[in-house]
């Protein structure tokens, strides 16, 4: 549970000071009188009123062709990033990209199309900012280098090569409903363990993250 001072608008967590600019904790017990903050709230300071927000978009990579489980899946996961004030950047198509865009439309936020054709018409209808790359699947590298940190809703092969770029540029991968298993990629096991994970990873609290599947 993180806490905020709102006198002086200070981030605390188990007795450490968050220091917004340099993304670092020092030792500074909390004052009398915080506000309790879950990790989704806690993410929505840092972006709205730290005065620092993460400007890099989180990525959300994931099949044209998904399970209904997948999809729903992605449409709840571009909600959570909505609420949590984080951008999105998928490719912009069908299928978990255009849950995704959905559910980030819906809660209010952005989701950012980077299509690997030409034509910007071919962006599902619910991405807020369109970028018609005509590069082809070499916008999968652009994606994953693009994104701070990658979510993989489901599998197929385009999947896993972003998957694949992503662990290869030192990014932070997370998996969500029948993610590949390739080693490096924290599995969820649902959408609901998100927001504790994102928070743990852009705050710096990478012990809160669960734990990678077996």
């Amino acid at each position: 549970m993180f806490e905020l001072d709102r006198d002086t608008n200070r981030l605390h967590h188990a007795g450490r000071l968050f220091d917004p600019a340099s993304r670092g904790w020092s030792a500074a017990p909390p004052p009398a009188g915080t506000q309790a903050l879950g990790p989704e709230q806690a993410l929505h300071w840092l972006q709205t009123r730290s005065g620092h927000p993460l400007r890099a978009p989180v990525g959300v990579i994931g099949p044209n062709e998904a399970t209904d489980a997948a999809l729903a899946t992605a449409r709840t996961t571009g909600a959570i990033l909505a609420r949590c004030g984080l951008n999105l950047l998928c490719g912009g198509r069908q299928g978990v990209m255009e849950a995704a865009c959905r559910g980030a439309a819906e809660a209010g936020g952005l989701g950012i199309a980077l299509l690997p054709g030409a034509d910007p018409a071919a962006a599902n209808p619910y991405a807020g900012i369109v970028l018609a790359s005509g590069i082809g699947e070499a916008r999968n590298a652009l994606i994953a280098q693009a994104s701070h940190c990658l979510i993989a809703v489901g599998d197929s092969y385009g999947t896993l090569s972003e998957v694949a770029l992503g662990l290869r540029l030192g990014k932070t991968v997370f998996g969500l409903a029948g993610a590949a298993t390739v080693e490096g990629v924290r599995h969820l096991t649902d959408p609901a363990a998100l927001p504790e994970a994102l928070a743990a990873h852009l705050f710096g609290l990478e012990a809160l993250i669960v734990p990678a599947r077996a």
